[in-house]
């Protein structure tokens, strides 16, 4: 089948997006543990959408109305949107980004980013590195119910593009991105690993290719198309 589409996480992938997840998480397990959750029922090592979805059965469990679970879900989303905007404006493009992402669009590839940041840091993001123009779609986390690595998230992204999933590889930088790819049996996750990445967990998780750097990618999806 041939390769019409990539489709790539944001942080991590194609910029350095410097946000202190383990400021974010903590200050979301306070937030939540103030609105009177049980302290118990949350690791500081989860990420915000496990706790946060965590705080909803909960309150539906205790017959709280679904514009309770809202608005809880809104004020920590704000909390995590502070923490984005100041990353956003620190954040710095990835080495050969910019070109490999050129290379793959002039070879016909469609492209998609799919990412748990908010609409705006990410626009923020795409519009500072003139990275716009590349992208046919991009599905953040308020496009979906649920965020990646339910692969409904990946899913969306696909079906923006209109190609079927033997027919997408799907890059990213962690464990989220590769479970997201290995549920929808894409044609290829790749994961690009730098120093200190658990590369056997990320083998585990799904990942079928890994690269050190994102220029290696029009070689690989050459080598994939043949």
């Amino acid at each position: 089948m041939t390769i019409r589409a990539v489709a790539f996480d944001l942080d991590g992938t194609l910029a350095e997006f410097n946000l202190d997840y383990k400021s974010v998480r903590a200050e979301i397990r306070a937030f939540l543990i103030n609105q009177k959750f049980p302290a118990s029922i949350f690791s500081r090592n989860e990420s915000v959408f496990e706790m946060l979805e965590k705080a909803e059965v909960l309150m539906r469990n205790n017959g709280r109305t679904e514009e309770d679970a809202s608005a809880v879900q809104e004020r920590a989303l704000d909390i995590v949107f502070k923490h984005e905007i100041k990353a956003a404006r620190e954040t710095s493009l990835l080495p050969g980004v910019f070109e490999t992402l050129r290379i793959l669009k002039d070879a016909g590839l469609r492209l998609a980013i799919f990412t748990i940041n908010s609409k705006r840091a990410t626009d923020f993001i795409l519009h500072s590195f003139h990275l716009t123009q590349f992208f046919e779609a991009v599905v953040t986390r308020e496009t979906v119910s649920r965020v990646k690595p339910d692969p409904s998230h990946l899913a969306a992204a696909v079906k923006a593009l209109n190609v079927n999933y033997d027919e997408v590889i799907v890059v990213g930088d962690s464990v989220v991105d590769m479970r997201s790819a290995k549920a929808l049996d894409v044609k290829a996750a790749v994961c690009i690993v730098s120093e200190g990445s658990e590369t056997k967990k990320l083998i585990q998780a799904g990942a079928t290719h890994t690269i050190e750097s994102i220029t290696k990618l029009p070689a690989l999806i050459t080598d994939l198309d043949n």
